[in-house]
């Protein structure tokens, strides 16, 4: 759904959920302190394994952007393809953007932070999502989203920039093909998921949410 045209379900349109299907949920809300916009996809049956491939190398995608170190005033355009290359390797592309701009309790897509050619070159403090996806008319859409602030690396010949990924809400695991993923992707989901528990179990345990505790608990796991 679009965040300028909230999506209001009818009688006509409306259909049942099962779990033989892939589900993509595209969140967002407006608060004081931020935007959000963090998409997820999910399977709560058995997924094809075309779909659990086309998955998890969205997901590479998703770290590859997202744990990338470049040069200081590097243009979005020049890094977009790390979070296309898993799916090119095998043929496979999504037809949108990999990331736009977000505002403070502002605009969602907010121009001209982004990964376009026409998009101006990334510093830090800027706010993007990294969204790759994969998409089968009919049949199933994959896309995975994050908020990304852009922050100074720690390298040896300052600048270079990344990414601080700011969401911190679970992959399904259940996509996941771990054969694929690299020892470094590993360990980059690995540190990600001690991030959310560190952060998100403390104020879950606070609002003695433990139904959401244990689910949090179980989706982190190394």
């Amino acid at each position: 759904s679009d965040h300028s045209s909230p999506h209001s379900p009818s009688n006509g349109s409306s259909r049942t959920l099962s779990a033989r299907e892939m589900y993509l949920f595209d969140t967002g809300g407006q608060y004081l302190d931020g935007t959000t916009d963090i998409t997820r996809t999910v399977h709560w049956g058995e997924p094809t394994p075309l779909q659990k491939e086309a998955y998890t190398r969205v997901l590479m995608g998703n770290i590859d952007l997202s744990r990338l170190v470049f040069p200081s005033s590097t243009a979005g355009g020049t890094v977009e393809s790390f979070a296309r290359r898993a799916l090119w390797d095998v043929g496979l592309n999504y037809g949108h953007g990999t990331g736009h701009g977000i505002g403070n309790f502002l605009s969602v897509h907010e121009w001209p932070v982004g990964f376009q050619s026409n998009n101006v070159p990334l510093e830090a403090g800027m706010f993007t999502s990294i969204e790759p996806g994969y998409y089968r008319d009919g049949e199933f859409g994959i896309r995975i989203e994050d908020v990304a602030l852009v922050v100074e690396a720690q390298t040896e010949e300052e600048p270079f920039l990344t990414f601080e990924v700011l969401s911190l809400v679970p992959y399904d695991r259940n996509l996941i093909d771990l054969s694929l993923l690299s020892p470094e992707q590993i360990r980059y989901l690995n540190s990600y998921y001690e991030k959310i528990r560190a952060r998100v179990g403390p104020e879950l345990q606070r609002q003695r949410l433990q139904e959401e505790y244990a689910w949090l608990q179980e989706s982190t796991q190394p």
